[in-house]
């Protein structure tokens, strides 16, 4: 369900993918080839949304704000993974969010960073760029290396590649 709300309706370019069982409500702005998958939320209701170029989204994850306090941002070339939470936070360009993950209020993710599958970010916490997280409270434990940089750009063009398919389908 595609839903106007307060007046905003959602942008969505042409070349997104956006599966059919998605609800995106009200001030959510989408980038270029960004692909939605099944099951997720994403509510500009409160405040609004920004999702970047080449991001995916993945199954049953939600995506919200804070009331008149944080809107969320989320850069170009993310890969989110299923079941994350992400609630009126910024996260960085070419980040790869992990399963079941959740990204509180005003917290920042680094350019660059991946944040483990279950990990709790919590409020205001600031990750700085290519760094790995993981844990519940979430802990710096070191800096992404080569190959795990690789690989988070290779997710967003896989994700992009695979909602292809599915368009054509």
């Amino acid at each position: 369900m595609i839903k106007k709300f307060k007046g905003k309706n959602p942008i969505i370019p042409n070349s997104c993918y956006i599966s059919e069982s998605v609800d995106i409500i009200g001030d959510v702005q989408l980038d270029e080839e960004v692909n939605i998958w099944f099951g997720t939320v994403i509510r500009g209701d409160m405040n609004y949304v920004k999702i970047g170029s080449r991001t995916n989204i993945q199954d049953n994850s939600t995506v919200h704000v804070t009331t008149n306090i944080a809107p969320t941002i989320i850069g170009s070339g993310v890969t989110i993974g299923h079941n994350a939470i992400i609630h009126g936070s910024t996260i960085e360009d070419n980040c790869l969010i992990g399963m079941g993950s959740i990204i509180m209020d005003e917290a920042i993710i680094g350019k660059g960073s991946l944040i483990g599958a279950g990990a709790v970010v919590p409020p205001k916490m600031i990750i700085p760029p290519k760094s790995l997280v993981i844990g519940l409270p979430a802990k710096i434990v070191r800096k992404v290396n080569e190959e795990e940089t690789k690989e988070i750009l290779e997710r967003a063009q896989h994700y992009i590649d695979f909602s292809n398919e599915f368009k054509s389908s």
